[in-house]
């Protein structure tokens, strides 16, 4: 690593005796020592399970020891593992959370980084990513964990609407709530309206107690949880009782002409082509909207268009507008999560084309 980064690193690389022998792959070793034992700490994980998941992600072994970590493994694995830690490093250097997704974040920008920068002399100075990131006050930098995450933050930066569609744990709401906060935080807009449509997923809910608040919130849940991963708990408080920050239902919207503010529509799936229009129409002066959704989680009644799908197909090359499209494989929240939605994507692609359902008044005894 640089001097910038606080860390030496030094690289053993040769052919053990057996190596001369047919068969035996040429093995290399790293040995990187961190300056910052507490950072270097963050970086090996609570006991030392970043670390651990590096290994399996990477097919090495990665020993630590105090303030240093050797790396055995094959030469282009050992290499990547080194470039792995030391932009962990650097993330713990700016204050950022370290988290296995993160070391999954740091491979995924690495291998990227080799791909844009494949000789050495062209390899970016320290401290310098591909991935994009945005900044909260409590949280800090969040970065891009993946290609797709990192389009989808670039394209939040630079377009006025943006669609994201994709499975569930790929972080399309969850950044999207974190790229709101950074822009009220900077002063960029006044405030955040946030909606869903209260369609209930397969289930009746039935008659629910309490004030419209109340009503709702069961619905809008997520939104808060994610405003509280971004924002603390008072200001957020605080945002909600000065309309600063507004979270309602999509039937709120109606009528409304909404300026200087970043207006997000999550679970647009289930909104019909009437709602999503009269949604995107809100769109006012010095404004923002960001359009998030999962195309094969559509709870509408059967035969019902969805809002989500119509307006993707409708507005296709408007000027102003960019469509963001995460597969299974962006899935972020769990390697659990990624192979179970897998798994039903595979599942739908092979199962046979469902009969017409009958009506039952058309049935004869």
């Amino acid at each position: 690593m640089s001097p910038a980064d606080n860390a030496t690193a030094r690289a053993q690389k040769g052919r053990n005796p057996t190596s001369l022998h047919p068969g035996v792959v040429e093995e290399a070793e790293i040995i990187l020592t961190f300056d910052d034992n507490r950072l270097a700490s963050l970086v090996f994980g609570q006991y030392d399970q970043n670390l651990a998941h590096l290994e399996r992600r990477l097919d090495v072994t990665a020993i630590a020891n105090g303030n240093r970590v050797t790396v055995k493994g094959t030469p282009e694995a050992s290499e990547m593992a080194r470039r792995v830690l030391e932009g962990l490093y650097e993330r713990a250097r700016q204050g950022g959370g370290l988290g296995t997704g993160d070391v999954d974040g740091a491979i995924e920008e690495s291998t990227l980084q080799g791909s844009l920068f494949p000789a050495a002399e062209e390899q970016p100075a320290a401290g310098l990513t591909a991935f994009d990131q945005i900044s909260t006050r409590r949280r800090g930098p969040v970065r891009a964990r993946n290609a797709s995450q990192n389009t989808y933050i670039k394209a939040l930066k630079t377009n006025e609407l943006v669609f994201a569609e994709g499975p569930a744990g790929t972080g399309k709401t969850w950044l999207a709530v974190g790229y709101a906060v950074s822009l009220l935080e900077a002063g960029q807009v006044d405030r955040l309206i946030i909606s869903r449509p209260a369609v209930e997923a397969g289930e009746r809910l039935g008659f629910l107690p309490g004030d419209m608040r109340e009503k709702v919130d069961p619905y809008l849940r997520p939104i808060y949880d994610a405003l509280y991963d971004f924002m603390e708990a008072r200001h957020v408080d605080r945002g909600l009782q000065t309309g600063m920050i507004e979270i309602a239902p999509l039937a709120f919207m109606r009528g409304r002409t909404l300026t200087n503010a970043l207006v997000l529509l999550d679970e647009a799936q289930n909104t019909t082509t009437m709602q999503m229009k009269m949604f995107l129409t809100r769109l006012g002066e010095g404004s923002r909207m960001i359009i998030t959704g999962d195309p094969t989680q559509i709870d509408l009644p059967p035969g019902q268009k969805s809002g989500l799908v119509e307006a993707v197909r409708i507005l296709d090359g408007v000027e102003g507008i960019t469509r963001v499209t995460f597969k299974e494989a962006d899935v972020v929240r769990h390697d659990l999560v990624r192979r179970i939605v897998t798994a039903y994507d595979k599942a739908a692609r092979e199962a046979p084309p469902e009969p017409p359902r009958q009506d039952y008044r058309d049935r004869r005894p």
